[in-house]
């Protein structure tokens, strides 16, 4: 082999923890590009040799030297790692092309820059070093365990005490409810990640690391602190790394603990307030939040150091496509790295886990970005989100397993597989799913309500009982009778004052002073005659009649005679004979499907309710303004997205919503009060694939204005 090229002379090699094996282990660091490389025993002894220049001297060297055996081979594939991670120095032209190529990919990435950065942009602003080492002595408390257990007891005691006072503690969110408040809560946040940080600068330092950069990063364009702890990887202690991991975290928990109990202490006021907010942010951001181990974050690190397993993510994730291709198509592939069975298992099941979970998360980013910019902006950048973090690692999974098709051969796995793309398949593009399924509420198709007029008593009509459920009734009859004192009193004033009004009219032309009242006074008298016909008006309305022949459905239970009510509340129901109605509620995408003489099938929610067969009878030309039924709203629980309007409190769908009227059920059939659930809707058949790419493209051509 010609001459080793000469190593950089600012690389600098520092020992490291062991391997999970127990074998030692190297960290060698670029300052140039802050990045670190761990090496094993081999790669040390052969760096440490490195100043012979030639490869057969160092094999040699440490074969004679030490218990290893290396090879020639050993050499070369370390001196191909140091080339292709630019630790060598430029000597000849061929290196110089090298280090251009290198530079042309990576402004070539940066054309790309934007694309892949946009959600996560990193602002140094300080270095924070000469700081760090004055300052030191201040926060050296931090680090005692007398420190921590004061942290621990004041939790402990401010949980307990928050527990006894839990729904104050819980109704104070809604006071943050407005502006104000979001910008309370954000200047609170901005505090506790402030200390977050310098826990973790504070800790790095004082175990030897340099804390090169502290700075502002935008996350969904959201500014969030950042610490850069590389040099952490220098540590050889395993502990000693946790702790700088976990500091933030730490540093978080011990605010929230000692901000709980203050705010169990302290009287309401400013202070109080400033307490509840440090404690709720800092208690879930750091839970909620750092804890997580499936992004980058504090929780990801900490499980790194203590499973012992620097870039967990990049090794657990190629363990996890190996096993992947394994289990489908059966490539015959040796493990990326030797594992323990239980180890194996683990990493599988943490890939996927974080796969899975950075599906939903990203998933959420393109839709905050969306929504956070104008329409069509927004639906650009959604696409690309989309795109770039879901579909295109999907795409190059597939493009690796294409390329090697060459590879398949015909197996259990492969068979099982094929099984299973053609049952997925099937079940996507052939058009088996039938009728739109629609939230619906259906009730008697003749029904109406009996309410009490005014305030009052139950009384029975006459000799007879209060209605029952279930009793007959013919149109017109007496179901009780609202007995109102209120109103009985007003009605005998004013028939005393018409009574005296009306021998004052009489007496008129006999009395000089009637007189000089003139049509005044028989003014006086028709109004108190009106007035005395609109309270017998009013009581005669306290008699509830039946308004059609039916049977009699109390909504609660059954009453009492002598009961007091409110004005408005609900007495009976009256149901007629036979009949049904409903009215199923459809988006634009399904009302397109649904025509006037169509199947129409309930299922109620209710489970001991039958399912009533029915057709479709008109279908609304336009959209409706406001839902006439709240149990389909999603205020009270149902599937439609609504909200209520303040002013006029009305319903308002959040989404374009047709009502399709169903009637014409079966003649047996009757309902005794209404119920919702669910209605199916004509017979036309349709693959979910279609149904999925006609709603995508409504949504394109609605939200991009076409």
């Amino acid at each position: 082999m010609a001459r080793l090229p000469q190593l950089r002379q600012e690389l600098t090699l520092t020992p490291a923890a062991a391997a999970p094996e127990g074998a030692p282990t190297w960290m060698l660091h670029d300052p140039a590009a802050n990045r670190f490389f761990q090496i094993g025993w081999p790669a040390f002894e052969i760096l440490a040799r490195w100043h012979l220049d030639d490869a057969d001297a160092i094999v040699a060297g440490i074969n004679r030297e030490t218990t290893l055996h290396v090879t020639t081979a050993d050499v070369e594939a370390l001196l191909r790692m140091l080339s292709q991670q630019n630790l060598l120095v430029a000597r000849s032209a061929m290196d110089t092309d090298r280090l251009a190529q290198y530079k042309q990919s990576t402004q070539s990435s940066s054309a790309m820059w934007l694309l892949k950065h946009y959600l996560m942009i990193r602002i140094p602003l300080w270095h924070p070093m000469h700081f760090l080492r004055r300052a030191a002595g201040l926060v050296a408390f931090a680090y005692t365990k007398a420190f921590w257990l004061l942290v621990g007891v004041c939790a402990l005691t401010g949980l307990f005490l928050v527990s006894r006072h839990w729904d104050e503690f819980v109704h104070t969110f809604h006071g943050y409810a407005d502006v104000q408040g979001i910008v309370a809560v954000g200047i609170a946040l901005g505090c506790a990640k402030v200390l977050h940080e310098f826990g973790h600068a504070f800790t790095a330092q004082r175990y030897g690391c340099r804390v090169p950069t502290m700075g502002v990063a935008f996350l969904v364009m959201l500014p969030v602190l950042y610490t850069d702890t590389t040099e952490a990887w220098k540590v050889s202690s395993r502990a000693r790394r946790l702790r700088i991991g976990a500091a933030g975290m730490l540093t978080e928990i011990a605010l929230a603990a000692f901000a709980t109990l203050a705010w169990s202490l302290l009287p309401d006021g400013p202070l109080k307030a400033g307490a509840f907010l440090l404690a709720t942010t800092s208690w879930v951001g750091t839970l909620a939040i750092n804890a997580s181990p499936f992004m980058r974050f504090d929780g990801y690190f900490l499980l790194s150091d203590w499973l012992d397993m620097p870039n967990l993510h990049e090794r657990a994730f190629a363990l996890g496509r190996w096993w992947l291709r394994e289990a489908l198509f059966g490539f015959g592939d040796p493990q990326p790295e030797p594992f323990s069975p239980q180890r194996r298992r683990f990493l599988i099941a943490f890939s996927f886990a974080t796969w899975l979970y950075r599906l939903a998360v990203f998933f959420s980013i393109a839709l905050i970005v969306y929504h956070a910019f104008f329409k069509v902006l927004g639906l650009l950048l959604f696409l690309v989100e989309f795109g770039w973090f879901i579909i295109r690692p999907i795409a190059q999974e597939a493009a690796v397993c294409w390329k090697r098709r060459a590879d398949l051969t015909w197996n259990a796995r492969t068979l099982r597989t094929l099984l299973v793309a053609l049952l997925v398949v099937g079940f996507l593009v052939l058009p088996w799913h039938g009728g739109v399924r629609a939230p619906a509420v259906f009730g008697p198709g003749q029904a109406q309500g009996l309410y009490s007029a005014a305030p009052g008593y139950l009384a029975a009509a006459g000799n007879a009982p209060l209605a029952r459920e279930g009793q007959q009734v013919a149109a017109g009859e007496v179901v009780a009778v609202v007995v109102s004192p209120d109103l009985s009193f007003q009605l005998k004033a004013a028939q005393a004052e018409e009574t005296a009004l009306r021998w004052k009219v009489e007496q008129q032309s006999f009395d000089d002073r009637l007189r000089q009242q003139g049509v005044a006074l028989r003014k006086r008298w028709d109004a108190a005659r009106q007035t005395v016909e609109g309270l017998q008006a009013q009581i005669a309305q306290l008699t509830v009649r039946a308004p059609f022949a039916g049977r009699v459905s109390v909504p609660g239970e059954s009453w009492a005679a002598g009961t007091w009510l409110p004005r408005g509340e609900h007495l009976f129901d009256v149901i007629g004979p036979a009949g049904i109605k409903g009215d199923a509620y459809v988006d634009e995408y399904d009302v397109r499907r649904v025509r006037p003489g169509d199947v129409a099938t309930f299922i109620p929610a209710l489970a001991e309710a039958a399912a009533l067969h029915c057709k479709v009878q008109a279908v609304d030309k336009v959209n409706l303004g406001n839902l006439d039924e709240p149990a389909v709203a999603s205020v009270y629980g149902g599937p439609i997205p609504a909200e209520q309007d303040r002013k006029t409190q009305q319903l308002v769908p959040l989404q374009a919503t047709w009502r399709v009227r169903v009637g014409d059920c079966d003649g047996t059939a009757n309902l005794a009060r209404e119920l919702d659930g669910v209605a199916t809707l004509g017979s036309g058949r349709e693959s979910y694939a279609g149904r999925w790419l006609r709603e995508g493209i409504a949504v394109v051509q609605r939200e991009a204005g076409f």
